[in-house]
């Protein structure tokens, strides 16, 4: 009675309005949790001279670069579509994934480059004190803004949102090596700080790898392992359909659209074809989390199978070899 109706069984997040909301105030909360961190580990670098604080400091900077245009790609999806964007602008937010994906790999440059330099000239390090509490602060700001951005991220089903976090989670990791890098330094190994400069860029490439594998595969169109399963099942459960074929799904930023045929008895009128076809949709909304919307073809079905006439328009479409078929029944000649 008291929570609102969803359809989307994970969270009550209902519209993909209601999704990009979440997602902007998701960035504007974690962007000043990160500002905050990256200004006090730039004053403790510019007193201390530690690599592997500006090595962290870096990746910390990265995500103020990258947050606008997130905000900006989850405000651009908002925009109903338009004759030249018939799909809308939800994909700007997959391209902002391939943003945040070069600013890490940006900042794994400029961190092997200062460590090298580093090594070949070695600075005396100070304030080892607070070059060791700036790495504990960053440590637990950045898990805490990563455990939020990704919550956010599944939640609203957000790919470039989940790697932001994963991007704070790698900061996290990054300020834990400051510490163990004063640690050593501390012991009398001055190198310790450089080299664990070096590992924090070798994990940093390691995340970007990570991070490109989801971006990447929804703009190829991908989804994840069980999605079309899903809804098969889903589908087919519904009183009335007799099977389900030609299933299609992909992510349009952080919502998902789907396309499906399903086979339904051919002595069916109009009105309760739509109708069925309604039903299923409306399963599909309710079962399938991050659905936005899918279109449902409606197939006259004898018994469970479509006879191939239903087809006979088209089917001369579907290859070389029904096409040449198709000339040769009608005589025509190319």
């Amino acid at each position: 009675m008291f929570r609102p109706h969803a359809h989307d069984h994970t969270e009550a997040i209902q519209t993909a309005e209601e999704a990009s909301s979440e997602g902007i105030r998701a960035a504007w909360i974690s962007l000043g949790g990160m500002g905050a961190t990256a200004v006090l580990q730039i004053v403790i670098v510019a007193v201390s001279g530690s690599i592997a604080l500006l090595a962290d400091t870096l990746h910390n900077l990265g995500h103020l670069v990258t947050t606008i245009p997130l905000v900006i790609a989850f405000r651009l999806g908002r925009r109903a579509p338009t004759k030249k964007y018939p799909f809308g602008y939800r994909r700007a937010e997959d391209l902002v994934g391939l943003l945040i994906a070069g600013v890490i790999a940006l900042s794994a440059a400029l961190i092997i480059w200062e460590t090298v330099d580093a090594l070949i000239n070695p600075r005396d390090l100070t304030n080892l004190g607070w070059v060791f509490a700036a790495g504990l602060v960053g440590a637990l700001g950045n898990e805490l803004v990563a455990i939020y951005r990704i919550r956010i991220g599944r939640k609203i089903g957000s790919a470039a949102l989940i790697a932001e976090g994963n991007h704070a989670r790698a900061d996290g990791f990054t300020s834990i090596a400051v510490v163990l890098g004063v640690i050593g330094v501390w012991l009398g190994f001055p190198e310790a700080d450089a080299i664990i400069g070096l590992l924090i860029a070798v994990a940093i490439l390691w995340i970007l790898v990570e991070s490109c594998k989801s971006v990447i595969r929804r703009l190829m169109d991908g989804v994840e392992p069980g999605l079309v399963d899903d809804i098969r099942r889903v589908a087919s459960s519904v009183p009335g359909v007799q099977y389900v074929d030609a299933i299609r799904a992909r992510w349009s930023g952080h919502r998902l659209e789907a396309q499906i045929t399903v086979g339904v008895d051919a002595t069916l009128t109009v009105a309760d074809g739509h109708q069925l076809a309604e039903e299923t949709h409306h399963e599909l909304l309710h079962t399938i989390p991050h659905l936005n919307d899918v279109s449902v073809h409606i197939h006259p079905a004898y018994d469970g199978v479509t006879p191939p006439e239903a087809h006979e328009l088209t089917h001369h479409h579907s290859s070389p070899e029904a096409r040449r078929a198709y000339q040769e029944a009608r005589g025509i000649t190319v």
